[in-house]
């Protein structure tokens, strides 16, 4: 059995506040904004935002969001995975990457044939199938390394 559970958000709209109050308490991004794209993935659960979370004994474990674009001026890279994080309490299992399998999984049952993200994080992610792809510069003139999967 596993440790966790991954939900969408829009599955649970009852862990809707939990989960964004959870995310801006790991990423620092105004609440609201969470708020604001998590209620638009609920209110069209077919497509992008879509919020993921595991759930283990009924607490938050890990998330991650996909979005239209994840803060770079590259509108055209797109749809991107956002606000991954894994508690320490259940890093090093294979949960990150889970939560990036399932998120590419809902992409492709949408049609969605490609996920970019943005990272510095960059041999976890080339472990987990993601491919360098470009440098982009974000919108407050920082540049940053661009990864592409194939969902």
């Amino acid at each position: 059995m596993k440790a966790w559970e991954i939900v969408r958000l829009s599955d649970r709209p009852a862990l809707a506040e939990e989960a964004a109050q959870w995310f801006h308490g790991k990423w620092g991004i105004p609440l609201g904004a969470y708020r604001e794209s998590i209620a638009r993935s609920i209110a069209q659960p077919g497509g992008v935002p879509l919020w993921l979370v595991a759930l283990s004994g009924g607490q938050i474990a890990g998330g991650l969001g996909v979005i239209d674009n994840d803060f770079h001026r590259r509108p055209d890279l797109t749809p991107n995975i956002c606000a991954v994080y894994v508690e320490p309490a259940f890093r090093h299992r294979g949960l990150a990457r889970a939560l990036l399998d399932a998120a590419c999984s809902r992409l492709a049952v949408m049609g969605i044939t490609d996920a970019y993200l943005i990272t510095m994080h960059t041999a976890f992610y080339e472990r987990c199938g993601w491919d360098f792809l470009c440098l982009v510069e974000e919108n407050d003139g920082g540049i940053v390394r661009m990864y592409h999967r194939m969902c």
